[in-house]
């Protein structure tokens, strides 16, 4: 589907932001932004100032997969916390922005209702909330400055507990996907790639599949016997399906061995994101475009070659000018930068704050 581009997401620092929850700053005046990246197993907010100095990181737990209040108390949790960590005590508000890009914010309702719940606290004078993807978009493209010319456009695919695709053109039109799962057409993440991999494990345990080392590490890897007892504890709910999302780094490890089924897993879903991606630079009219394609997420910051050496592959093959880029910094930077952006930051700010990410350490 493609739409014109979410008011104030991946804008510059002129953009008023509707929707937002304006409030008037009482004392010193705050830091620049508070960064929100909520994933399928982990939030990570950093506290950044005007000058793209990191001033606090905090990690904690995923958001919830429906959004409600749960969602609001991860998010203040770890809130709280930075402000802690950056010795502001109790000050309101902490910072003057907040932009949350969180996952399982898919729909446009969906955004508002975020926004509206964030809005209503005291955290910053203005809230905006964007899908994930929109972090590792903009962690992935080149600083502009705030008086120059142009917008920020390109492709991101993130692919981390699940996967999603984002595409902006020069033009500010946009390519989005509902990117609800198998419903919507959706495969590949952690999530479907563990599966896959017990499935397969299963099935080579029983003879009804072909031979694969995935029938040992499986269940290794949850310190049981067999496919058998890991089908049993899945059913019992002693393992969880979001635990299945672990197995990735088994499922490369294995594949790295020469296995023929991993490897398989690794390459369809080598697949998968190349499609999101060649769909949306379809959409966009941008195939002969020298377009970014930034890829992003846990699977592809691992920096597997198979899967990067092969998604580049199927990319510029049919794209010959796109130009792919994988982002290994916490997408939390890319939510930073879109703060910085709208508060009209330098682009010696923006670098500042990409070299904290080299070396920040998160705090649990």
């Amino acid at each position: 589907m493609s739409a014109e581009i979410p008011a104030a997401v991946l804008a510059r620092g002129d953009t008023v932001l509707p929707g937002g929850h304006p409030r008037t700053p009482e004392g010193p005046e705050p830091p620049a932004v508070i960064a929100i990246d909520g994933g399928g197993t982990k939030t990570d907010v950093a506290l950044v100032n005007g000058q793209g100095t990191l001033l606090a990181l905090a990690r904690g737990p995923g958001v919830p997969l429906r959004l409600g209040e749960a969602t609001v108390e991860v998010i203040g949790k770890l809130i709280s916390a930075v402000a802690e960590l950056a010795g502001q005590g109790g000050a309101q508000p902490v910072a003057a922005q907040l932009v949350a890009c969180v996952a399982n914010v898919d729909l446009p309702a969906e955004v508002g209702e975020l926004e509206q719940l964030l809005g209503e606290q005291a955290w910053a004078q203005s809230a905006m909330v964007a899908n994930d993807t929109y972090a590792v978009l903009r962690a992935g493209l080149a600083d502009l400055p705030a008086d120059g010319p142009g917008q920020y456009w390109g492709v991101a695919v993130t692919c981390g507990t699940g996967i999603n695709c984002v595409g902006i053109a020069p033009d500010g039109r946009t390519a989005r996907f509902l990117a609800l799962g198998e419903s919507t057409g959706d495969w590949g993440g952690g999530s479907a790639l563990g599966l896959a991999a017990q499935w397969h494990a299963m099935r080579a345990d029983d003879g009804r599949g072909p031979r694969t080392a995935l029938r040992e590490a499986v269940p290794a890897h949850f310190g049981l016997g067999s496919p058998a007892d890991v089908a049993v504890a899945l059913h019992l709910g002693q393992v969880s399906y979001g635990e299945l999302a672990g197995l990735s780094p088994v499922i490369f490890q294995t594949a790295e061995s020469g296995d023929e089924v991993a490897r398989g897993l690794v390459l369809r879903q080598a697949e998968e994101i190349f499609l999101l991606a060649r769909s949306a630079i379809r959409q966009l009219d941008l195939t002969d475009a020298a377009v970014p394609v930034v890829l992003g997420g846990g699977i592809v910051a691992a920096r597997h070659p198979l899967l990067i050496d092969r998604v580049t592959e199927l990319i510029t093959t049919e794209f010959p000018a796109a130009v792919v880029h994988v982002v290994t910094r916490a997408p939390v930077v890319g939510a930073a930068l879109i703060g910085l952006d709208l508060a009209g930051a330098s682009v010696a700010a923006k670098q500042r704050l990409r070299g904290a990410f080299t070396t920040a350490q998160v705090e649990d």
